[in-house]
């Protein structure tokens, strides 16, 4: 009934488990990096994409590395990574994009890496292009050429033709 151990000793002798790393318990696990190697950072979130919304007219160029989405009207040259023209955009200059997906209205020259002319699309103007998809319904006024370097500074809506 009673114990001959003293209240004391019974906490010594009690057996507690200590915490050991192992792969159950993450908290309690060493970190193994090499000495000489960096910690790296996590990688940054893309930012969402920027919005042009139908009440809006832009009167001025907008670049931006990021992705872009316009409803409103643009009388400028727009420059994205990501460009699409909604079906309720116009946009009156030059558009140049990795991607450009086209919706809406556009008068002047589009340059992209991918270009897709959707069925409610009003293009008046030349597309250069690495690749192309124009789907049925979609309203294309201009020249179509492909060219390896879309983006670059030597593709010309209009080049001039080379002597022999």
């Amino acid at each position: 009934m009673f114990s001959k151990n003293k209240p004391s000793e019974t906490k010594q002798n009690s057996t507690e488990i200590p915490a050991k790393p192992d792969a159950l318990n993450p908290v309690n696990s060493p970190v193994k990096t090499p000495m000489n190697e960096p910690l790296k950072a996590a990688p940054k979130a893309k930012p969402a994409p920027s919005y042009i919304s139908t009440d809006l007219k832009i009167i001025g160029d907008i670049a931006t590395s990021g992705d872009i989405q316009i409803e409103g009207k643009v009388d400028g040259n727009i420059r994205a990574h990501l460009l699409t023209v909604g079906q309720s955009a116009t946009i009156n200059g030059e558009v140049v994009g990795d991607d450009v997906v086209v919706n809406g209205n556009i008068i002047g020259s589009v340059r992209g890496l991918k270009v897709r002319l959707t069925s409610t699309a009003h293009v008046k103007g030349d597309i250069i292009h690495k690749t192309i998809a124009i789907e049925s319904g979609a309203h294309f006024e201009g020249s179509v050429q492909r060219a390896d370097d879309p983006l670059g500074s030597n593709a010309k809506a209009n080049p001039e033709p080379k002597n022999k």
